[in-house]
């Protein structure tokens, strides 16, 4: 950053802060620093002035600004610095400012709190060492850059957790971005010790299955013992293959050497617990190079990242299928895994919903097992149990895949039919009585059910259908069993 140590002293100050007394304060105790000191109350009103006059300093006193609101502004005007002097006095207790204007460009930083003749020691310092900036990064800054900016992008990863190839594919464009790496890839363990290639990335035409000759069931691949991502899943251990032909299989070596691979690194990820890792990570570098404590330390955090990661897509599968089955249990009947009756109810009113709004019929038919009681009496409960499966299991084997059955009561069920009018709920009902008539049932003679049929009426409610279809059921009741009877409008 110019000047540097040495040059001459900032002639022209700016300084930019949103409270009258805080300007008022540095000019009192500042102004005889620099033969011109202007002052200005925001971003806006100090581009203005620059725009007019440019400053050899810019200081930036944050007391009073809100990082939320201000911070785009007062970036855009450390950006147009262009790398001239900016000095940020920044309270203590807000340093994240820090690291946010850096970002727009260089500057010195003062930390306060200042009173009333403080900033003075803090400028008349800088004056004197000159304004140095940011240095020049070295070699470890380099490095610490880049392990920071693959751990941040490795990070934001995780907002893929959910699903353990999308969560893989994004870390493994992360560690792409690794210093060297020309590929990147995830192996990870499932059930049954299979271990497969979950994920990769990386230069066009390197495809880790071809060269591994498979995807799945790697742990039984001949390669196991010599490629660095087999052995570190396997292992549990990093592995790391500097020159290829160490590995003693010239193949392998061969078809990397071809694809611009120098070395590889496959770095296990650990389990929650005791046992086999959950799998690797490989690195494929286009150049052998020694690592650095960091860079190894960083493989091995990056791998725990994975483990986590992975965790959670596991965790959000359980999770997952722990509603699925929450959900059955609420909405199915346990004995013979048709609708039950609350479930039902819903179905029918998201039925009666849709009828209205395409302009659609729907039937509603109800039946019961005729006699059911003396089935129970004559035979046991567990005779009669499988009645109902029997008689559930053969209805459903009749509807269509638009239908609906519920089990409404002990022995009552109702189908609810959508696009169906009451002349082809009658024919449904009927099909569905003379198979039912005809079934096997185990244990005890055949049975024979009863049938309404109701067709939705144009301003007819669940409630008032429901009325309807039972009535016409208790009709069919009284007219001997086994019969179907349409509802009355």
């Amino acid at each position: 950053m110019s000047p540097h140590h040495g040059a001459p002293a900032p002639a022209s100050c700016l300084f930019v802060n949103p409270a009258a007394p805080r300007r008022a304060g540095f000019q009192r105790d500042c102004g005889a620093l620099f033969a011109q000191l202007r002052v200005a109350d925001g971003a806006e009103s100090a581009s203005e002035l620059l725009a007019q006059q440019p400053a050899d300093l810019l200081v930036l006193d944050l007391e009073r600004f809100e990082i939320g609101i201000d911070l785009a502004a007062l970036g855009q005007l450390v950006a147009q610095r262009a790398g001239a002097p900016v000095l940020v006095l920044c309270p203590f207790t807000n340093a994240r400012w820090l690291p946010a204007l850096m970002a727009h460009g260089p500057l010195d930083y003062a930390i306060g709190p200042f009173g009333p003749g403080e900033p003075q020691p803090q400028v008349a310092a800088r004056l004197a060492q000159g304004f140095t900036g940011a240095p020049a990064p070295g070699p470890v800054e380099v490095e610490l850059a880049s392990l920071l900016a693959v751990r941040s992008e490795a990070q934001q990863a995780l907002a893929e957790a959910d699903d353990s190839i999308r969560f893989g594919e994004r870390l493994c464009v992360a560690l792409q971005g690794w210093p060297g790496v020309l590929h990147a890839a995830m192996f990870q363990l499932h059930e049954g010790g299979d271990l497969r290639l979950e994920a990769q990335h990386g230069a066009a035409g390197l495809d880790l299955a071809a060269i591994l000759g498979r995807a799945e069931r790697l742990l039984q691949s001949p390669l196991r013992h010599a490629f660095p991502g087999l052995l570190a899943a396997a292992s549990g251990e990093p592995a790391l293959l500097d020159a290829l032909d160490k590995a003693g299989e010239p193949e392998l070596a061969q078809a990397l050497h071809a694809r611009g691979v120098q070395m590889v690194l496959g770095v296990p990820i650990p389990a929650s617990g005791p046992g086999a890792p959950r799998g690797s990570l490989c690195l494929l570098f286009g150049h052998a190079r020694p690592f650095s404590r960091a860079e190894l330390g960083a493989f091995a955090d990056l791998a725990q990242l994975a483990a986590f990661g992975l965790r959670m897509a596991e965790m959000m599968r359980e999770s997952e299928e722990l509603l699925g089955r929450v959900t059955q249990l609420a909405t199915l009947d346990a004995l013979t895994g048709v609708a039950n009756r609350r479930h039902g109810e819903y179905l029918l009113e998201q039925e009666i919903k849709r009828a209205r709004r395409y302009r659609l019929p729907l039937a509603l038919i109800a039946f019961d097992i005729d006699r059911f009681r003396n089935i129970n009496d004559a035979y046991g409960h567990p005779v009669g149990d499988v009645a109902l499966r029997t008689v559930a299991d053969t209805v459903r084997a009749l509807l269509r895949s638009s239908d609906a059955l519920v089990r409404s009561g002990g022995e009552e069920f109702q189908v609810i039919a959508p696009h169906t009018s009451a002349i082809d709920g009658l024919k449904l009902a009927e099909k569905l009585r003379a198979a039912i008539e005809q079934a096997e049932i185990p244990g005890c003679d055949h049975l024979t059910v009863s049938l309404g049929v109701a067709q939705l009426g144009e301003l007819e409610n669940g409630d008032s259908l429901a009325v309807r279809v039972n009535a016409a059921l208790a009709r069919a009741k009284r007219a001997g069993r086994n019969c179907v009877e349409l509802a009355m409008q």
